[in-house]
């Protein structure tokens, strides 16, 4: 496996040190925290500092502090999609498929298929709430939030960086998160406020929710009229967790009509896949495969086997 990459302060103490000593700076409680600063914030300090003295400037830091930037910034890329609607997406994605340790920051086939059959569904979504399950940077319920008018979107996900980069990216779209709805326990009388008519349309939340931990009263809190989830079954070691969470999610409506529940998959191991569908038999949730089109528009190239089940929860 390979070795995690150093933080940003890390990689340009090593850069500086190359050309100048840390011990030249000559403000003692910033070099310490430049061992253990985790962004940038720290080095602008270094810098405005430098600068309000009559101290000749320190070409080298400039530079290394360019240069590690300038590094950090080539892993992103932003991206534009054009939807049917005439609505835009615009997201901040990774450039590579697996970065710091998850795949949750990218978009992926099934992403693209569900939001284009959502767009072609917009009924189902109107003014009700849905709960995405593993939103990763979120171009599914964006496009959903933009074209289907739903009257609350539930943005979920576990890895706090996607969650960070989710968050960053709806604002990107002009939407506004809830205040403090970034939440790992959500109880009932929280989940009846999503339901309320104080906020801009739709209400918007991410929410932190690990499949493994999460309650029945919890998701009964979240009171989702719809769930959907794309790229969740990739993984035969995550099937079980996601698999317990749908079957809580059967148990935990009370008086309350069960949600309706799609799930797009592309179909790359179909072991994996299979897997999913016994568990699924074996919980007693009962599934059939809806029609979604062949091909999708945002894919230019290779169209990917990609199918959407429809759960009976």
């Amino acid at each position: 496996m390979a070795e995690p990459r150093p933080g940003l302060a890390l990689r340009f103490q090593r850069r500086f040190l190359a050309a100048r000593p840390l011990r030249s700076l000559p403000w003692p409680e910033l070099e310490q925290s430049l061992r253990t600063a985790p962004d940038s914030a720290l080095l602008a300090d270094i810098l405005d500092k430098l600068e309000s003295t009559a101290a000749e400037p320190l070409d080298e830091l400039y530079e290394a502090l360019a240069d590690v930037l300038k590094e950090e910034e080539s892993t992103h890329c932003y991206k534009n999609y054009l939807l049917p609607t005439g609505d835009c997406v615009s997201l901040s994605e990774s450039r590579a498929l697996i970065s710091g340790g998850t795949t949750g920051l990218v978009t992926w086939e099934a992403a693209l298929h569900l939001a284009l059959w959502a767009l072609q569904n917009p009924g189902l979504f109107r003014d009700r709430t849905v709960l995405e399950l593993g939103s990763g940077i979120g171009f599914t319920g964006i496009a959903i939030c933009k074209a289907c008018q739903p009257r609350t979107f539930i943005f979920s996900d576990c890895h706090p960086r996607v969650l960070r980069q989710l968050g960053e990216n709806i604002q990107l779209n002009g939407f506004i998160p809830e205040p403090d709805a970034t939440w790992s326990i959500q109880t009932e009388s929280q989940g009846q406020e999503v339901e309320g008519e104080r906020c801009q349309n739709p209400k918007v939340i991410v929410a932190e929710l690990d499949w493994g931990s999460v309650t029945e009263k919890q998701l009964l809190g979240l009171r989702a009229d719809v769930v959907i989830a794309a790229d969740v079954v990739y993984d035969p070691e995550i099937i079980s967790a996601l698999v317990g969470m749908l079957w809580k999610l059967s148990t935990s409506r009370a008086d309350r009509k069960a949600p309706e529940v799609f799930i797009a998959s592309t179909i790359r191991n179909p072991e994996t896949y299979q897997l999913f569908q016994a568990e699924l038999d074996k919980v007693g949730i009962r599934w059939q495969m809806i029609p979604a089109h062949s091909s999708c528009d945002f894919l230019y190239d290779e169209q990917p086997d990609v199918t959407i089940l429809q759960l009976f929860i």
